[in-house]
């Protein structure tokens, strides 16, 4: 056994348990952890000489949670009920004996104790928590689609009743020590340095180490049964509510509610073979597992920059340019220098430029009203904005990230400027969400340090950056881009070059298909609905509207301009010109889209039915969702035959943290997984048939795939094939 723990008992009694995992940043939880858990705490109950127990950690922060190799190798396995229960339950049980052996707990929380770390701290009998910024406790299980599994739901429930319970659970809140310290889940809040010796001084107070449900006569906080009205009418209301937020995509949510139903029901050890066995059902249910491998798996390794070019020194960017004040770049500005980059912020005009920076300027300002900043870190903040025209100012900048308008004149001219003022070895990028890189590149004179940032509005609360490397691109430039990306706190994925990368074609296909509907005579209400129904934020027609109609008419111009082999123009063309053309439909910008918007809201637009009749005959809902969703798998399958992605694991990250994907469904590629090649296959043939043999029309790759037995994922996964440098697109 390779053992975590450095055990250290004084001549008090009071055994100190630090959790020191070798070689790690972090404690992480696998099974060397839980097996040197469960040494410790037997022999530890077993020793009349520790009087106490001690839990707290040598490094930054207490328990990082699940292991992500141990996670990653346990979705490649085939699962069934029985294993899966006799594999958890015993962690739940020895968090049990913590409680029950006999002999007082403390916990010292010195950093971040969330999901299975904080459910260590739950069972111990007191719970001191530093007060450092870092620290936050909480179960955010229900974000990755589980629940706690080792009495987590059952702890909560019998500390703090129903009412206050369920949120936590299910919002998978995470924490600040004070906040837990008004909820109840920390004892005390000390300054770090006081940390330790305030919880061996608990321990040597002889404290009685029962917790209050093993104690006879105990009554759950604010209503012991779910029968009495009060509690019932909280159930009600929160399981209809749980339903029309998830759509009953996401089942964790309604496990969690059952967990507390039933478990306020029964004694601690029967509610937590409840918890357990609900455990269990989420573990054995898709919907986990994707969300698992894409948003704590693939996300944390493109945090950690996987596709990094090795033997590239770091770089630390302290001075970058923004070439464009407006929405975008403002935004860019902002978050850059959060990130404590000096920024010079460039328009064609002082009066567009400082306009930028007063973006900036409400941004903090909000965040200084409602408390969750201060004066002295936003003037900091904005003293690092410079808001200029001069491009000289841009002598020093490392980076230049460019945000101006989807015209490639435009593009060419500040790309020229920012060019002849940038040192050699800084890096040019451009925010384009659609013009090919390489084809922007062609009037630079170093094309290898050209690269496509393409972030996501507003930029402050989007966390994903699609890079772009150019068909020259050096190793230089995508490293230190990528060191750029990170030191911003967003998370990156790498796609090739080609028109659209993948988000704005992926995100297309599912506009391109709803829109198209609208012409066939589909009911517009149908579409955006189905839409909702499959787990999409909004519909096709509210994003169009959200975008701009007039900007989707002018990148369709630009981009039957650009041509190229094969281009066929989407279905949702001749939709789109006829509205923004014919009649100045622009959007939410000018309140007439395929909605009018007023100050009451927002109403689909009447006269959509007078320019495209609806048909007589309406397709079921399950067609209309099928359409949209197929619509973007295929779509998805072709970036990855075309060489587009490098890695299906972008596809998946891109699609949920980019453009609303389903997270449920856990991206394209988990939900290919999941319906398995041949059913994909079946299902797309299908709607070629019966809509349109161009849209729903597999690459040879997924034919490949089903033959031979492949997936995206897991022990058979394809290799991606890798497009080479300057490959015809």
């Amino acid at each position: 056994m390779i053992d975590y723990f450095k055990r250290a008992l004084a001549a008090d009694g009071i055994l100190t348990l630090t959790i020191d995992q070798p070689d790690a940043q972090a404690n992480v939880m696998d099974r060397h952890f839980i097996d040197g858990l469960e040494h410790h705490v037997n022999a530890a109950l077993a020793d009349d000489a520790v009087k106490g127990v001690l839990l707290t950690s040598a490094k930054s922060s207490f328990v990082a949670g699940a292991d992500l190799k141990t996670l990653e190798a346990s979705l490649a396995e085939p699962k069934d009920a029985a294993t899966l229960y006799a594999e958890c339950r015993p962690f739940s049980a020895l968090l049990r004996r913590i409680e029950t052996g006999g002999k007082p707990f403390a916990c010292a929380l010195n950093g971040a104790a969330l999901g299975g770390g904080f459910e260590i701290a739950l069972a111990c009998h007191y719970r001191c928590a530093a007060d450092v910024r870092s620290l936050r406790v909480g179960l955010p299980e229900v974000g990755v689609g589980l629940l706690p599994g080792a009495g987590g739901t059952q702890r909560l429930l019998r500390m703090l009743g129903v009412a206050r319970a369920l949120p936590l659970l299910l919002q998978g809140s995470q924490l600040k020590a004070q906040a837990a310290l008004e909820m109840g889940l920390v004892d005390a809040v000390v300054p770090a340095e006081d940390l330790l010796e305030t919880a061996r001084a608990w321990l040597l107070g002889s404290p009685d180490p029962t917790k209050a449900w093993d104690r006879k006569g105990f009554r759950v906080p604010g209503g012991q049964s779910p029968l009495e009205p009060a509690i019932a009418q909280l159930f009600l209301g929160s399981n209809a509510a749980t339903g029309a937020g998830t759509l009953y995509n996401l089942p964790a949510p309604q496990a969690i509610l059952s967990c507390l139903y039933e478990g306020m029901q029964l004694p601690m050890d029967k509610a937590l073979d409840i918890e357990c066995k609900y455990f269990v059902k989420l573990n054995l249910d898709p919907v986990a597992g994707n969300m698992i491998r894409t948003l704590f798996i693939n996300k944390g390794k493109a945090d950690r920059l996987m596709h990094r070019p090795q033997g590239v020194e770091r770089r630390v960017h302290r001075k970058v340019g923004v070439l464009g004040a407006g929405l975008m770049g403002a935004g860019l500005a902002l978050v850059a220098a959060e990130a404590g980059v000096d920024v010079v912020l460039i328009d064609r005009d002082q009066a567009a430029a400082d306009k930028g920076k007063d973006y900036a300027r409400s941004r903090l300002a909000r965040d200084v009203e409602k408390g969750r900043s201060t004066q002295e870190k936003m003037d900091a903040t904005l003293a690092r904005i410079v808001s200029a025209t001069d491009y000289a100012l841009l002598d020093g900048a490392s980076l230049v990230v460019e945000a101006v308008f989807e015209d490639r004149a435009v593009k060419a001219e500040v790309f020229a400027r920012a060019e002849a003022a940038l040192a050699p070895g800084a890096v040019l990028a451009s925010n384009t969400s659609a013009l090919p890189i390489t084809g922007l590149a062609s009037t630079l004179a170093r094309k290898d340090a050209f690269i496509g940032l393409h972030f996501f509005s507003p930029v402050e609360r989007m966390p994903l950056v699609e890079v772009i490397r150019g068909d020259d691109t050096s190793d230089e430039a995508l490293a230190h881009a990528l060191d750029f990306v990170a030191q911003l706190g967003k998370t990156p994925v790498l796609v090739n070059d080609s028109p659209g990368f993948f988000t704005s074609r992926f995100i297309g296909a599912f506009i391109n298909e709803g829109v198209a509907m609208v012409a066939e005579g589909v009911a517009p209400a149908l579409i955006e609905q189905a839409a909702r129904l499959v787990g999409y934020p909004v519909g096709p027609l509210a994003i169009s509207d959200e975008v701009g109609l007039d900007l989707a008419y002018k990148g369709a111009l630009q981009r039957a301009r650009d041509g190229g082999p094969g281009y066929k123009p989407g279905a949702s063309v001749p939709v789109i010109s006829e509205l923004v053309v014919r009649h100045g439909r622009h959007g939410r910008k000018n309140g007439q889209g395929f909605y009018d918007y007023d100050a009451a809201g927002k109403r689909l637009w009447p006269g959509l039915a007078d320019i495209w009749p609806r048909a007589e005959n309406q397709p079921s809902l399950e067609e209309v969702k099928a359409r949209m969703l197929y619509a973007q798998l295929v779509d998805a399958a072709r970036c990855m035959a075309d060489g587009v992605l490098l890695d299906a694991a972008d596809g998946d990250v891109g699609a949920c943290l980019g453009v609303g994907f389903p997270a449920y469904l856990g991206g394209p590629f988990a939900a290919m997984d999941t319906l398995g090649m041949p059913r994909l296959i079946e299902r797309s043939e299908q709607l070629a048939r019966d809509v349109s043999a161009e849209r729903y029309a597999l690459p040879e790759l997924v034919y490949q795939m089903a033959r031979s037995g492949q997936s995206f994922y897991g022990k058979r996964a394809l290799t991606p094939p890798a497009r080479r440098k300057g490959e015809a697109r």
